[in-house]
């Protein structure tokens, strides 16, 4: 109520009061008419309100004198609870509770003259209908103010505005104006067209024009008849009060028709916002478990360490790796932006409708998923540089592996038959010169043996470091190696124990035949010489730079300038051979050409110079291929090198640019946003840059190159600063959208949003995008927020940050900044302004029904709220009640919604 309708009723009751009877006298309100009008109206009206209790009276001065009836009409035309009434049945229970319902009535400010309990008790109809009155002018009347007028006035002001276009119809009182029923019919048709057709009314059809307003009122409007037609026509002077009771009923009845429009256009307005944030949220949850779930099915893969030790298993494993960055990937860093979009539009709208910051699902946060994001691309990493070390372990296990098979092979053929060689007892049966032949023999035997133990010492180094290696076919290599180092051991003692035993024959045999000891000397080491330089001439090689390849060039340039002395020691070796033929012929030594010495030949030699000599052009031609393949290598390195040089700095270039877009000082937000998308059209536009050096990198992979001197980009660099430079361009996009969101529908202008950004910029020292709480609290000083520097003015500071910071991550980001400055000074919805509405609609009662939200609300959100409005559990509850208090509550805080 207001102040100037509160004095209204106390002038009425104060000043110039006289007693009830005096002024009914002189008003005529002892004729008998006016009392039966009075009292016919007075409790149909009684009525109306009671049947919201359920309820009724039938007769006014009888019903209300135990004062029950009384105490539950006040509770229901004021919404409050009176004290519990007495419910003793003796003349002073009653009284009291009279007493109470006059006590509430004077505590609205009505000042009661000379109306007791006494004669309320006592049935005085004179004294009830004043009472009642009373009641009316205090809880029907009182509040209609149309101008700064009375009541009185203002509802009469009310009815000349609504009937001025009617013909026929000239409201100046509430008595004979109405009296021929069109001023009436003409308020019905003003507010509802469709229920009664003016056209066909006629002034001279009191009666008819009268039942058609009073029916149509009590059918359609829901207000009952409270004036009988005849006695109005038959009244000279029809009751003022009467019919003032009567169309009060009307204005309520209109005026709560828009109130109801109103409100159901706000409540539709609040279950939309509601309904959106709610798909917003879902799509949310969605999008953030199917990127989660990809991730947690992703890491064991990338996770795993297991291969079947082959570098064929490992180029393929390798080219999976490359597919799933090629396609696999790249979908999923589109949907981790557009979740990230998504989570700040949906905080973004939250605020906007003063709706509190959406928390997702417990590991679905926004922190979870980004966590979950650089595990993956960690092990992602991992997973490709694991690929490459195996591929380089690999294949030097499979170059490894063929060296030890061709050493073994050269070592047992060399080894064939010498144990029973050792094992022979033939120096028995010999002549001396036989046997000297025999030991010098053994003599050329034992250094050929020695000269071996190089050559098994390599094998077993080889077949040690493929154990280290965990070569796939480690224990076929152990066990060769095992059966060689058995075997050398036995050679070992066999060859001491043939050395013992020849020189136990020694003393008896004398003569050496010298050429041939020379020659067995000389040719053993030489012979083990051509078998090593023919091992190395074929031996295989591993090189990944040009250094490596040139260093093997060289080494093979110095062994074939030492090519000349051996050509002379072969020439010397031979040289002895013939001199044996030449002295053999010459003196007919039986047995002579043979040399007891050794077991090779001039024809050995010279079959092993010729396959030497054939080598060294052979391998001269294969490291020139080397040579070759290592310089296209490095062609390789510059290609990449020369486009990564590019493609790095202009990344680099594009996103200084996109931060220095995103301080915000650079002309309008939509000039920002203008540019931030003519940038990422750009980016867009240069990612056939990225595919070409994707290209070039996959060559360089393929040919087994590791490093790149040639610039100090890598192609794992890149990829990171492009997918950064697209996230970037992308948040920036979003936070800018959001700003322009925020300014148009707060009204924000574009000149206080430039000096929020400038000031917001002016503190943000390292261009972070971010305040501290010191720095966020200067930036308030400096816009002309007062903040006490005492302790309340700390404890107003910290409820400040507990709004833009609500998740106490210590820091103030520009748009919640941006939210807080906003709503300072704009208006938004509340709680208590939706339960006003919902009240409007349900009459003023603290619960509402079904039927009356399906009535009032488009049926899908009437259905919305029927679904999720708890049941209303207060008093004097009727089945099916909802609770649109606590619904409304929820709307604007913690909730399930």
């Amino acid at each position: 109520m207001n102040d100037h309708g509160m004095n209204n009723i106390e002038n009425h009751y104060s000043d110039g009061y006289m007693e009830p009877e005096e002024e009914w006298e002189r008003e005529g309100l002892l004729d008998p008419a006016w009392e039966k009008q009075q009292k016919k109206t007075f409790t149909a009206w009684c009525n109306s309100h009671l049947r919201k209790a359920g309820t009724a009276i039938e007769n006014i001065e009888e019903d209300f004198r135990n004062g029950l009836k009384l105490m539950l009409l006040l509770e229901v035309i004021s919404g409050e609870t009176l004290p519990k009434p007495d419910r003793g049945k003796m003349r002073f229970h009653k009284i009291a509770n009279v007493n109470k319902a006059l006590d509430f009535i004077a505590s609205k400010g009505v000042k009661l003259v000379s109306i007791g309990a006494e004669e309320i008790v006592d049935g005085n109809l004179k004294m009830t209908l004043g009472m009642i009155w009373t009641i009316i002018l205090r809880f029907a009347i009182q509040d209609i103010s149309v101008e700064e007028m009375t009541a009185k006035e203002g509802l009469l002001l009310w009815c000349q505005r609504k009937t001025a276009p009617y013909r026929n119809v000239n409201v100046q009182n509430f008595h004979l104006s109405f009296k021929d029923g069109l001023a009436f019919c003409a308020l019905i048709h003003r507010h509802r067209p469709d229920l009664i057709d003016y056209s066909k009314l006629s002034k001279d059809n009191p009666l008819e024009n009268l039942n058609t307003a009073f029916d149509v009122a009590e059918k359609y409007l829901d207000i009952p008849r409270m004036l009988d037609p005849e006695d109005l026509i038959n009244t000279p002077k029809p009751d003022e009060r009467a019919i003032m009771t009567y169309v009060s009923c009307y204005y309520h009845a209109f005026q709560g028709a828009q109130q109801a429009e109103t409100a159901a256009n706000r409540i539709c307005k609040v279950l939309k916002v509601n309904q959106e944030n709610e798909r917003l949220m879902e799509e949310y949850e969605r999008l953030a478990s199917d990127l989660l779930e990809w991730i947690r099915r992703t890491m064991p893969w990338l996770q795993s360490r297991q291969s079947d030790n082959s570098l064929a298993g490992v180029q393929r494993k390798l080219e999976e790796y490359r597919t799933y960055r090629r396609k696999h990937k790249p979908p999923r860093v589109e949907q981790k932006a557009k979740l990230e979009t998504n989570f700040n539009t949906l905080q973004t709208k939250l605020r906007l409708s003063n709706r509190p910051a959406y928390m997702p699902t417990e590991g679905k946060m926004v922190s979870d998923i980004a966590n979950a994001w650089k595990g993956l691309e960690t092990s992602e990493k991992a997973f490709e540089e694991w690929l490459l070390s195996e591929m380089m372990r690999l294949e030097r296990l499979e170059h490894l592996a063929q060296k030890f098979k061709h050493k073994a092979d050269i070592h047992e053929e060399w080894t064939r038959g010498k144990e029973e060689m050792l094992q022979s007892q033939d120096f028995r049966q010999c002549k001396l010169n036989e046997l000297k032949a025999l030991k010098k023999k053994h003599e050329a035997f034992e250094s050929d043996l020695a000269a071996h133990q190089d050559r098994v010492e390599q094998i077993a180094a080889i077949a040690q470091e493929l154990n280290t290696l965990e070569y796939h076919d480690s224990v076929s290599v152990n066990t060769r190696c095992q059966r060689i180092c058995d075997q050398w051991d036995r050679l070992g003692g066999l060859t001491q124990r043939r050395r013992q035993a020849l020189d136990e024959a020694e003393r008896i045999l004398e003569k050496i035949d010298i050429l041939h000891l020379e020659f067995a000397k000389r040719a053993a080491p030489f012979n083990n010489w051509l078998d090593g330089t023919r091992e190395d001439l074929v031996d295989m090689f591993i090189v990944h730079t040009m250094e490596e390849i040139q260093g093997l060039l060289d080494a093979h340039s110095q062994f074939k300038a030492t090519l000349g002395e051996a050509d002379k020691e072969y020439n010397s070796i031979v040289n002895l051979v013939r001199e044996v033929e030449q002295t053999v012929q010459k003196y007919q030594v039986p047995g002579g050409l043979e040399n007891p010495y050794t077991t090779l030949t001039a024809h050995d030699l010279t079959k092993k110079w010729s396959e030497v000599r054939q080598l060294v052009p052979q391998r001269d031609a294969t490291l020139q291929a080397e040579l070759r393949k290592q310089q296209n290598n490095e062609m390789l390195r510059r290609q990449f090198a020369e486009k990564a040089n590019q493609v790095g700095p202009w990344i680099e270039r594009q996103m200084d640019a996109v931060t220095a877009i995103g301080m915000g000082m650079q002309g309008s937000l939509e000039d920002q946003l203008h540019r931030l998308k003519e940038y990422e059209q750009g980016v867009y536009a240069y990612k056939p840059h990225i595919e070409e050096l994707e290209k070039i990198h996959q060559a360089v992979q393929e040919g087994m190159i590791f490093e790149n001197r040639y610039t100090a980009y890598t192609m794992e660099t890149l990829r990171v600063g492009w997918e950064q430079l697209l996230t970037s361009i992308n948040r920036n996009i979003n936070e800018v959208e959001n700003q322009i969101l925020t300014r148009d529908s707060k009204g924000i202008t574009q000149e206080q949003l430039t000096e929020f950004r400038s000031s917001f910029n002016h503190f943000d020292k390292n261009r972070t995008g971010r305040l501290a709480p010191d720095e966020f609290k200067s930036c308030l000083v400096s816009l002309g927020y007062s903040i006490g520097k005492d302790r309340q003015g700390e404890i107003d500071f910290q409820r400040i940050l507990a709004i833009v910071d609500p998740n106490n991550t210590g820091y103030t980001h520009f748009d919640a900044f941006l939210d807080f400055m906003t709503r300072e000074s704009t208006d938004t919805d509340t709680a208590e302004q939706v339960i006003d509405s919902f009240r409007i609609l349900a009459g003023d009662k603290p619960y509402i029904l079904p039927d009356e939200l399906r009535r009032e609300l488009p049926p899908d959100q009437a259905e919305y709220c029927i679904q999720r409005m708890p049941p209303f559990k207060g008093p004097n509850a009727v089945p099916g009640a909802l609770d649109y208090m606590s619904f409304s509550t929820a709307l604007y805080g913690e909730s399930d919604l």
